[in-house]
Order: structure tokens, then C-alpha cells, then sequence
């Protein structure tokens, strides 16, 4: 990521899904004050209660947001990739009320929380971009609601991983039929209120069904409209943008 256009590129390109927006703005976008920082996998970018005045631009690689238990149970909430904008809510909450980590190697940006408000009172577009972008996040985590709270372990895994293609192709990262799945199976088992081994029960029996393959991390999805009715997956809920 040698320059602020490449850095910028994909958040750009995904407000641009949410919204028009114009040549000033996208100079705007590329212009912000920002500190790029480099990250190994496992990496804890934010601790639930951190207090801080900037919110995190994934630039390349994967990410997650949890919240754990007293006891250190984990639960994920959403996974994250290039071009997310991580903390949204550090615009305006004092305190972070989840932790981020970073799932891959990853480069993200830290941009000051004054930078964006000033952003989205200068450029309307990208605040109306940025609204979307969180409503839509808060559709997607209904939809995780209702994933872990009524579906099949089947079905909790083969949702995920509709939605996981999914969000790739809308974002440009390749068709959905196949890629590299950054998430191990304890990850996959902590988004769906899954056991490690469950999940890897569960993932042994779609591939004995004929559904996915896999060599290592790389995924091939054999039978896309299979899967997405054993994971009971309608995208409407990401709107076309995530």
C-alpha cells in the first residue's frame, strides 16, 4: 500500500456502492489525517472499554469484533474486510463496547475521530454514505441474531459462509465460488455458538455432501445454490453494499 489512493482505494470504493459521491469527495476521503499501522494475525486492535479518540480503517487483511463473557466465553459479532471502517461509534460513544482483532496479518489506517466529523460535515455524501454503511451493519447483525438463535448448526456455517462470499464479491475480492477463508474453525465456532469440533463436524458433512471442498484455507463452494438454501441465505439483508 504504497500511497494514500491505494490506501483509501477500498474504502472509497465501498462508499461509492452506498452513495454517488464526486471528485471532492473522493479527495477528501483520501486526504484524511490518518496513522497506518501494520498488524500480525490474533492482534488485539481495541479492548472493550478502551477509550480513544479515533476509529480504524481496515486497509487489507481480515478482522473481527467480540464480546466476551465473565467467564471468557467469546462471542463473535461480525467479521471485517478492506475497506470497513471498524468503530464507527467512536464518532460519537467515549467508550469502545467490544473489542476488534485482527484475524489475518493486516494493515489498518487510524484516523482521528475529529477528521472524520469534519469530513462528514464538509462532504454530505460521504455522511450519508457512512449512515448507510452503519445501517446496514446493524441489518447484518439481525440477521447474525437470527442465525445463531434459530438455525441448524448446518445451517448457522453454511450462512456464514454465504455471506462471507458474498461480502468478497460486493467488495471486488473475487467471485464467490472460491477464495482463501481467513477464519479458523474455533472463529468460525465462536460466531455461531459452536464448538471447534462441531464446526468441523458440520464442514466435514457439507463436503461429503459435495456443497464445498477444501485444501487447507482454500474454500470452493461446488454447489452455490445448494448452500445458500442449506444456510437459508436471502442477501437482501446487505443491501447490495456490504
Amino acid at each position: 500500500m504504497a500511497d494514500s489512493e491505494d490506501m483509501f482505494g477500498p474504502a472509497i470504493r465501498k462508499l461509492e456502492r452506498l452513495n454517488h459521491l464526486d471528485d471532492g469527495d473522493r479527495q477528501a476521503v483520501h486526504t484524511l489525517d490518518h496513522r497506518i499501522e501494520t498488524v500480525a494475525a490474533n492482534h488485539l486492535l481495541a479492548a472493550e472499554g478502551d477509550i480513544a479518540a479515533e476509529c480504524f480503517l481496515l486497509v487489507d487483511g481480515y478482522a473481527c469484533r467480540y464480546k466476551e463473557t465473565s467467564l471468557g466465553g467469546r462471542q463473535i459479532l461480525s467479521f471485517h474486510l478492506a475497506g470497513d471502517l471498524l468503530n464507527l461509534q467512536r464518532l460519537f460513544l467515549d467508550r469502545t463496547d467490544h473489542s476488534i482483532q485482527a484475524i489475518s496479518p493486516a494493515t489498518v489506517a487510524r484516523i482521528p475521530t475529529a477528521a472524520l466529523r469534519r469530513i462528514m460535515a464538509d462532504h454530505p455524501r460521504v455522511a450519508e454514505a457512512l449512515w448507510r454503511d452503519t445501517l446496514i451493519e446493524a441489518s447484518i447483525a439481525r440477521e447474525w441474531i437470527l442465525n445463531v438463535g434459530r438455525r441448524t448448526a448446518t445451517a448457522r456455517i453454511a450462512h456464514l459462509l454465504c455471506e462471507f462470499a458474498a461480502r468478497r464479491e460486493a467488495a471486488g475480492l473475487g467471485p464467490p465460488q472460491r477464495f482463501e477463508l481467513p477464519m479458523t474453525q474455533e472463529q468460525i465456532g465462536d460466531a455461531t455458538g459452536l464448538t471447534a469440533v462441531h464446526v468441523n463436524r458440520k464442514l466435514h458433512d457439507l463436503e461429503e455432501a459435495g456443497v464445498i471442498a477444501r485444501l487447507r484455507r482454500e474454500w470452493t463452494i461446488a454447489d452455490w445454490h445448494r448452500l445458500r438454501r442449506i444456510g437459508d441465505f436471502d442477501p437482501a439483508y446487505l443491501h447490495a453494499a456490504a
